[in-house]
């Protein structure tokens, strides 16, 4: 197809020169077409052609002249759009750039942080496209690197050092500070303190109109008062036919001597008359005495001794506190080198309390599946227990604290053991060592008065030939972990006395 700009000669051909300066072809005046029309026309043979022809011609040339110059200069106003076109998207590839450039560059700002700028698939340049590839390998690398770490952080929880060491190796070959990229999230208010209290306050209101209506509705009834009634008709005598009296002394059994305050809880579940008698104020004061003495004499500023129980710091008897310490030490070194030459040492601290103010601690590797059975009761045959004795102090800075004096048992042994039988006698020891042990009472999580932390260890050394004390206090450190308390169903399965 031949460009509509180009002046054809009589055989259809382009002109040579017409390539060259179409503008003045095309702007020639019709004076003086003519001529260049019979120059352009002439014929090789004849020179010149016919009058009527050549008229004709001109006409025809005349048309031909305007539309190839309109179609010139739209194709000349289409090129330059297409041009400013490419231009406009060239700057704004250019500003996209620069912007995310100096994005990039600015402090505090890492390349895995970068977000790609909106911006066509079409106009997207091979340098962008590189940079967001690059910042997503950074992303995918940096995710590797955690799940590397937290997978090691398991691992050495669970005791696997090797396997521990193994993924922060690798981990760290991905992002070598890691450690510092990961962020630990703790809420506000973790254990919730000010919103328990707060719903604490609330419950008591409820459990007070509570105990009033059903004292109301038990008030209204007929002339012959029962706590109870039966639910179908027996043959048998109903626990409804017991009095008061026999009922507040099942209560008391159900406490025990071991103050199971939980399974009173769970009774008061039964029926009204049971919450009644679950709320008797006798029985809440006696276990507040039990357990803080002469210190509890006055009930301001709590509202009841029940809730008193309930909010007053206080050791947990319907279980153990237990600890696990580990630590590393390097062991004998070996010829060959599959010895691995240190090893993890793990042991246990069980502390149990009663309510007679009595205290039994064991330092143990055995694991307390096989230890918690030997506490239930204070005679145990295990050879490595402590006992003493304990006080509640509640300091001036409203800390309650423990205080515990623990020492070897003594093996009682009965009155003809050496009677009938020949036995070396065995020299009694000269020195009474002795343990006096301080710890802090807090609360962990939901769960209240559940955690012990050490402030004081001391070992107090006494000759009993000369009646001096020599005392060796211990350094508190990381060794010294926390004790929490962990509920045992069989301490409290059994009552051996009423409360």
């Amino acid at each position: 197809r031949t460009s509509p700009c180009r002046p054809q000669g009589p055989q259809g051909l382009p002109l040579r020169g017409a390539l060259l300066r179409p503008r003045t072809l095309l702007s020639a005046p019709r004076g003086q077409g003519g001529h260049t029309d019979q120059a352009g026309g002439q014929s090789p043979r004849d020179g010149i052609a016919p009058p009527e022809r050549r008229q004709h011609g001109t006409a025809g040339r005349d048309w031909d002249k305007g539309e190839a110059e309109e179609d010139c200069h739209t194709d000349l106003v289409r090129t330059d759009d297409n041009e400013r076109s490419g231009e406009a998207n060239l700057q704004a590839e250019l500003q996209m750039f620069r912007a995310q450039w100096m994005f990039e560059l600015a402090p505090g700002v890492s390349s895995s942080g970068l977000e790609p700028l909106p911006c066509r698939a079409s106009s997207r340049g091979p340098g962008l496209k590189s940079l967001d590839a690059r910042g997503k390998q950074e992303i995918a690398k940096e995710e590797k690197a955690k799940e590397l770490f937290l997978k090691a952080v398991e691992e050495e929880r669970n005791g696997a050092l090797y396997e521990a060491i193994k993924f922060y190796r690798l981990a760290m070959q991905l992002v070598p500070d890691i450690e510092f990229k990961i962020t630990y999230t703790r809420s506000p208010d973790g254990d919730g303190v000010g919103k328990r209290c707060v719903e604490d306050n609330k419950e008591d209101d409820k459990m007070a109109d509570l105990l009033m209506d059903f004292q109301q509705q038990l008030t209204l009834q007929e002339s012959s008062v029962k706590l109870c009634q039966p639910e179908v008709d027996v043959s048998q005598t109903h626990i409804s036919a017991l009095p008061m009296e026999v009922l507040m002394y099942i209560f008391r059994w159900v406490v025990s001597s071991d103050l199971d305050l939980r399974s009173l809880e769970q009774l008061s579940l039964v029926c009204r008359g049971f919450y009644i008698c679950a709320r008797d104020p006798e029985i809440w004061h006696q276990v507040c005495l039990k357990i803080w003495g002469r210190s509890c004499n006055k009930l301001v500023p709590y509202a009841s001794w029940r809730h008193m129980f309930l909010e007053r710091p206080r050791v947990r008897f319907d279980g153990v506190y237990v600890s696990k310490t580990k630590y590393i030490r390097q062991g004998e070194k070996s010829l060959d080198g599959f010895y691995r030459a240190w090893h993890q040492v793990e042991y246990y601290r069980y502390l149990r309390f009663f309510p007679d103010g009595q205290v039994m601690m064991l330092t143990t590797p055995e694991d307390p599946q096989s230890i918690v059975p030997r506490l239930r009761t204070k005679n145990t045959r295990t050879d490595a227990i402590l006992l003493g004795h304990y006080r509640l102090s509640q300091e001036t800075d409203n800390q309650t604290k423990v205080f515990a004096v623990i020492m070897k048992k003594k093996e009682e042994k009965p009155v003809d053991y050496h009677k009938y039988r020949y036995c070396r006698r065995v020299p009694a020891p000269e020195t009474d060592p002795s343990f006096h042990v301080g710890l802090q009472l807090c609360s962990s999580g939901r769960q209240r008065f559940n955690k012990l932390v050490w402030i004081h260890h001391s070992c107090h050394i006494t000759c009993r030939s000369t009646g001096e004390t020599a005392v060796t206090t211990f350094d508190i450190d990381k060794m010294y972990t926390p004790l929490f308390f962990a509920r045992v169903k069989s301490f409290t399965a059994y009552s051996e006395k009423p409360l």
